[in-house]
């Protein structure tokens, strides 16, 4: 995978939903972090996935709304519990803002079978205070292929 891109990845800031209000995080941390003293939120196992732009294909907002609304409702089916979470690519007025699902629970097989069936090129899986970022484009890098993370909390 290209590094600019995966840097980019990486710096994304999502908005997880917490009881407390939202939590800016991203998973460019220190590997040096006790995932143990990390938000209760993060320590659980989810996946972060959208359905927005596939292969970087920049899609009019209509399409885009509608294939998130298909993949919320194959969630939902799947009974799995959802939250909406924004991903964005930095600070400020400008910025390319993108929503993703929070899928409580979702095993990390499932979560790269549904990057791969809305053409993501990777998706974010969480366990134990642990993020990585799995490649799910075969044209992109072998699909599986995981970029370990470390939880960076922003304020």
């Amino acid at each position: 995978m290209d590094q600019v891109l995966l840097r980019g990845y990486l710096a994304t800031l999502y908005e997880i939903p917490t009881t407390a209000g939202p939590l800016r995080v991203s998973l460019d941390g220190e590997n040096t972090t006790d995932p143990r003293g990390m938000p209760e939120i993060l320590m659980r196992r989810f996946a972060l996935l959208t359905a927005y732009n596939p292969r970087s294909m920049l899609l009019p907002r209509r399409v885009n709304e509608g294939r998130h609304l298909v993949l919320r409702d194959l969630l939902i089916l799947g009974c799995y519990r959802v939250e909406p979470v924004v991903g964005s690519e930095g600070e400020g007025e400008g910025t390319f803002r993108e929503p993703c699902w929070l899928v409580h629970g979702m095993d990390r097989e499932e979560a790269i079978a549904f990057g791969r069936v809305f053409r993501q090129n990777t998706v974010v899986y969480a366990q134990d205070g642990r993020p990585e970022l799995i490649v799910t484009d075969p044209t992109a890098d072998d699909v599986g292929r995981t970029y370990q993370g470390n939880w960076r909390i922003r304020a």
